[in-house]
């Protein structure tokens, strides 16, 4: 299921193509421990579930030797270090769509209409989808840009969902994918090249 966005997300300004030979590995993070009293970008990683998180490191899908960096969110950083012992460059302009406090019943339809709808919020206080791709388009492309100045062959960004969909979407070409966005998992991990998408979210598990 995917639908296409009303802004260039798939295209334009803000594409973003990567250097030939280098592989890009986007993570989710694991599953946070929610806090609908404070902001989601304020929380961290739940202490009693963190399982999934060293089963990916234990996984092999993510390479040794790479180059790292976190989103600036708690849920992340912590992702980062249960994943790595390599140090771990935090970017505030990697971080997900900015949310309030507060619980919607229908945040998965929100999300959709986010992600569809481009320009506008989904709900009061939500940051546009536009306004997070082009800050994360930006981010990428200075850490890409980065990699290849310094010869490294893999990049490993530990972020969020919807922030990964949308970017995705700018490196492949190809309309915001909906249904990827409704199966990620906590953690879940994708990699992508030059050509396109080379492990697709959720094949880590085997």
């Amino acid at each position: 299921m995917s639908a296409p966005p009303d802004g260039p997300a798939a295209g334009g300004e803000d594409a973003l193509v990567l250097p030939p030979g280098l592989v890009l590995h986007l993570v989710r993070h694991g599953r946070p421990l929610v806090d609908p009293s404070r902001e989601p970008a304020t929380w961290g990683l739940d202490p009693e579930h963190t399982d999934g998180v060293r089963a990916l490191r234990a996984s092999g899908a993510l390479p040794l030797g790479a180059r790292w960096v976190s989103s600036q969110e708690p849920k992340a950083r912590e992702t980062a270090a249960l994943l790595t012992g390599s140090p771990v460059v935090a970017d505030a302009d990697l971080g997900e769509q900015a949310r309030p406090a507060g619980w919607l019943d229908d945040y998965a339809v929100r999300i959709h209409r986010s992600l569809v709808v481009q320009h506008a919020p989904a709900a009061p206080g939500w940051e546009t989808a536009e306004s997070t791709r082009e800050r994360v388009v930006a981010a990428v492309r200075r850490h890409v840009e980065e990699a290849r100045r310094e010869g490294d062959i893999d990049l490993v960004l530990v972020g969020h969902g919807t922030a990964w969909t949308l970017l995705v979407a700018a490196l492949t070409g190809k309309p915001v994918d909906l249904y990827a966005w409704e199966r990620l998992q906590l953690p879940d991990t994708c990699a992508l090249t030059r050509e396109g998408l080379v492990r697709r979210w959720g094949t880590w598990r085997g």
